[in-house]
C-alpha cells in the first residue's frame, strides 16, 4: 500500500542496455512507501543511471519497475510527474552563479509554472508570493538549512556554499514538488565521516516523514534498504534488507555487511559521469570501454528528459 506522502519501489529483472553495452541489469528490489532505500556501489556501476531510471528519467530496457503503482518504462511521465531530483551531478546541477535565495526563488517558479497545478497559476501574485515563501521556508527546514547561518545569509553566492551545504539546498529545491520519491547521487562523495552521517540523518529524518528516499552512495548505512551493486561486470540481482544498527552513538555511516553480496547474481554495468571516470569492463569478446560508452549515452539522454 502506498502512504499518502509516499510511495513503494518495485523492481524485477530491471535492466538498461546502452548502445555498447549493459549499464546495470537484472536488479530487484522491494521496498515500502516511506523507505530509505541507498544504491551502494563503486563508481562506474551503473548506480547513477539505476537512479534516474527508477525516477523515469532513463528509459529500461529489460524487466520493469513500478513506482507508486506506476509502471515502468511504461508510466516514466507519470513517475516523473511524483518524483524529484535533488543532488544529481551533470543533470540539474545548482548554479554557481546564482545567490542562495535566487536558486530557491528559481526552482520554486519552474515547480510552479511546468509542475504544479494550472490553478496556482490563476492566484493573484500577492497571494502566489506568500504561498511560495512558505513552501520555500518549510522545505528548508526540512532540509536543515538555516540560511541565517550562511555567511552572507541568503545572498550567499551558491558557489561560496559547503558541500553539505550545496547537498541541503538541493534537497529543499526538490522538495518544494512536494514529492513522493526523493532521488540524490553521490551522498557520501568529498564528505568527512561526521557530515556523511549528518547527509543520511537528514534522508533519513525525510524517510520517517514519509516521503520515499532513493539515494546513490558508495557505502550504505546498516538501516537503509540496500541495492548493491558491484564493480564493473558485477551488479547485485537483489536488494539487502535494512538491519538494526550496531549499538553504539554512530552507526550512520557504517556499511552493510560485504558478506551478502556473495548471494547475489553477477551482471554487467558501468556509468561514467563529468566527475568520475572508470574503466569499464565487458566480456571477453567486447572492448575495454564498451560499457562505459554505453552508460555515457544512456546520461546524454538523461539529461534531455
Amino acid at each position: 500500500m502506498d502512504s499518502p506522502q509516499g510511495a513503494a519501489v518495485k523492481a524485477e529483472g530491471f535492466g538498461l542496455r546502452g548502445p555498447r553495452g549493459w549499464v546495470f541489469r537484472g536488479v530487484a528490489i522491494e521496498a515500502e512507501p516511506g523507505s530509505l532505500i541507498a544504491i551502494a556501489g563503486p563508481s562506474g556501476s551503473g548506480r547513477t543511471c539505476l537512479l534516474l531510471a527508477l525516477t523515469g528519467r532513463m528509459k529500461s530496457s529489460e524487466g520493469h519497475a513500478e513506482i507508486g503503482r506506476h509502471r515502468l518504462p511504461k508510466k516514466m511521465a507519470a513517475v516523473r510527474r511524483i518524483s524529484a531530483l535533488a543532488h544529481v551531478p551533470g543533470v540539474n546541477d545548482l548554479d554557481p552563479a546564482l545567490t542562495v535565495a535566487e536558486q530557491l526563488r528559481e526552482g520554486a517558479l519552474l515547480q510552479r509554472r511546468y509542475e504544479g497545478p494550472v490553478r496556482a497559476l490563476l492566484r493573484p501574485s500577492g497571494e502566489r508570493r506568500i504561498s511560495t515563501a512558505a513552501r520555500i521556508d518549510e522545505a528548508l527546514a526540512a532540509a536543515g538549512l538555516d540560511l541565517a547561518t550562511l555567511p552572507k545569509g541568503p545572498r550567499t553566492s551558491v558557489r561560496d556554499l559547503e558541500r553539505l551545504e550545496s547537498l541541503r539546498l538541493s534537497v529543499a529545491i526538490a522538495l518544494l514538488a512536494q514529492p513522493r520519491l526523493l532521488a540524490l547521487d553521490d551522498v557520501d562523495l568529498k564528505l568527512p565521516a561526521a557530515q556523511s552521517a549528518e547527509a543520511w540523518a537528514l534522508l533519513r529524518s525525510l524517510a520517517e516523514r514519509g516521503t520515499t528516499v532513493l539515494a546513490a552512495c558508495s557505502e550504505a548505512p546498516r538501516d537503509a534498504t540496500v541495492l548493491r551493486l558491484g564493480a564493473a561486470g558485477e551488479a547485485a540481482a537483489q536488494s539487502e534488507p535494512p538491519t538494526a544498527p550496531a549499538a553504539g552513538p554512530d552507526t550512520a555511516g557504517s556499511a552493510p555487511d560485504a558478506a551478502a553480496t556473495d548471494q547475489h547474481d553477477r551482471t554487467d554495468g558501468d556509468r561514467t559521469d563529468a566527475d568520475r571516470t572508470d574503466k569499464g569492463h565487458t566480456d571477453a569478446d567486447t572492448d575495454d570501454d564498451t560499457n562505459t560508452k554505453g552508460a555515457d549515452d544512456a546520461l546524454t539522454e538523461a539529461r534531455r528528459a
